[in-house]
C-alpha cells in the first residue's frame, strides 16, 4: 500500500513538473519566436501559423538601400556639455569642497550657466572664470526635463573659480555605414554611441561623417576584442554625410554623393524579421581594403528580443575574414547582414570569449528608427 501511494505521489509530481516545463516553454516561445508585430511589403502575401497569439500584420511598403560595408569616421557634439561625475576641489583656505554634490549628477547635460548658452567645455571653464562669483545657477537638461540647480562655486588659490565637474562635450570614433536610401539617408553603426563612464546614450545636437582610411587590423582572440585602426580625416572638404539622430538602433543622417559613388548603385530590399532564416548568409565589409561579402551561418533569431540590438545571433564561417580579424572586431559594427539578396540586419556586438560569433540588429528595426 505504501509503494502505490508513494508511486503515485512519483507520478503527480512528474505530471506537475511536465506541466510546469510546458507552461515556461510556451511563454517563452511565444515571447522571443512570435513577433508581436510583422511587417509586408505592399502587394506581399503573409500567411503565419501563430497558434495561440495574436499578431499585428502591417502593410508597409517594401525599402529599397544600397548594402554598405565601408567605414566612416563618426563626431558627435552634444547638445551643451556632458556631465561624467563630480568631484572634490580644494579652496584658496586649503580644504576640499565638492560643490555640485547632489545638485549636478552624471549624466546630465549642462546648457547654460548664469543664462550664457554653453555649447563646449571651454566655454564652460570660461564662462565659470568671467562670472567670478561663487554664485552659479546651472541649466541642465536631466533625461527630458530641464531644470535649473544653484551651485556654490569655489575659489581656488590659485584665483580660480571651480565646480567641481567632469564633463565632456564631444565624441569620435570609427564604425561602418550599414545602408544607404534612395533619398541619399544612411544607417550606421547598428547601436546607440553611448558614454563609457555612465553607459547612458548620449544627446546630440549635431555630427558629421568624415572619410577614413584603415591603418591595422587587430586580431581579435578569446577574451580580447580585436579592432579596426584608422585615421580620420577632419577636414571640411572630407566630410561625407551630416548625423541627426543619435539612437539605441544606430546613428542616422543625410550623406552625400561621393560617400555613395563608394557604394556603387545596386540596390537591394529590405528583408523582413520574420524572413529571416537559420543558416548561410553574408556580412559585407572594407576590412581587406575592398569591399567585399564573407560567409557566416545565423544561428539564432530572436524575434522579440528586449535588446534591440540583439535580435539574431551568427557565426562568422569564411576562412578569409576568420584569417584576417579572427571574426568580428570593434568597427565592424554597422557592417550590413544579407540573406536571399535582402539586407536583413547589421552587426552590432562581439562575443568576447568567442570572436567568431557575434550579434546582430534587424535591418527594419534600423529602417523604423530612421523613419
Amino acid at each position: 500500500m505504501n509503494r502505490l501511494k508513494i508511486y503515485r505521489a512519483c507520478l503527480l509530481a512528474a505530471l506537475f513538473f511536465s506541466l510546469s516545463l510546458m507552461f515556461f516553454y510556451v511563454r517563452w516561445y511565444m515571447k522571443t519566436q512570435i513577433p508581436d508585430v510583422v511587417r509586408v511589403g505592399v502587394g506581399d502575401e503573409q500567411t503565419l501559423d501563430l497558434g495561440l497569439k495574436e499578431v499585428s500584420v502591417r502593410v508597409v511598403e517594401r525599402k529599397r538601400v544600397i548594402p554598405g560595408g565601408v567605414p566612416v569616421g563618426i563626431y558627435l557634439e552634444t547638445e551643451g556639455v556632458y556631465v561624467v561625475g563630480t568631484a572634490k576641489v580644494e579652496s584658496e583656505d586649503g580644504l576640499n569642497y565638492e560643490p555640485a554634490y547632489q545638485a549636478v549628477r552624471a549624466g546630465d547635460y549642462i546648457l547654460a550657466v548664469n543664462g550664457r548658452k554653453i555649447h563646449d567645455k571651454d566655454e564652460l571653464i570660461a564662462c565659470v572664470q568671467a562670472n567670478r562669483s561663487d554664485i552659479m545657477i546651472l541649466k541642465l537638461l536631466r533625461g527630458q526635463e530641464v531644470i535649473q540647480v544653484r551651485v556654490n562655486a569655489v575659489r581656488t588659490k590659485e584665483e580660480d573659480y571651480k565646480l567641481g565637474i567632469w564633463v565632456k562635450d564631444d565624441i569620435q570614433g570609427i564604425g561602418t555605414l550599414t545602408y544607404l536610401t534612395e533619398e541619399m539617408r544612411f544607417g550606421a553603426l547598428g547601436h546607440g554611441i553611448t558614454d563609457t563612464d555612465t553607459g547612458e546614450l548620449l544627446e546630440i545636437s549635431s555630427g558629421s561623417l568624415y572619410d577614413t582610411n584603415i591603418l591595422e587590423i587587430v586580431k581579435g582572440e578569446r577574451g580580447t576584442p580585436g579592432e579596426i585602426s584608422g585615421m580620420i580625416t577632419y577636414s571640411d572638404r572630407h566630410i561625407r554625410g551630416s548625423i541627426g539622430k543619435n539612437t539605441f538602433a544606430g546613428i542616422f543622417g543625410t550623406a552625400d554623393r561621393k560617400l555613395r559613388s563608394e557604394l556603387g548603385t545596386e540596390y537591394v530590399e529590405v528583408g523582413f524579421k520574420q524572413e529571416i532564416q537559420r543558416g548561410p548568409a553574408l556580412i559585407q565589409s572594407f576590412v581587406s581594403g575592398e569591399l567585399e561579402t564573407y560567409q557566416i551561418q545565423i544561428q539564432e533569431i530572436r524575434l522579440n528580443e528586449d535588446d534591440v540590438n540583439k535580435g539574431m545571433v551568427f557565426q562568422v564561417t569564411d576562412p578569409r575574414l576568420l584569417q584576417m580579424t579572427g571574426g568580428v572586431i570593434q568597427g565592424m559594427s554597422g557592417s550590413p547582414i544579407l540573406q536571399n539578396g535582402r539586407l536583413v540586419g547589421a552587426v552590432t556586438h562581439v562575443f568576447v570569449n568567442d570572436p567568431a560569433r557575434g550579434y546582430g540588429i534587424f535591418a527594419e528595426s534600423m529602417i523604423a528608427e530612421e523613419e
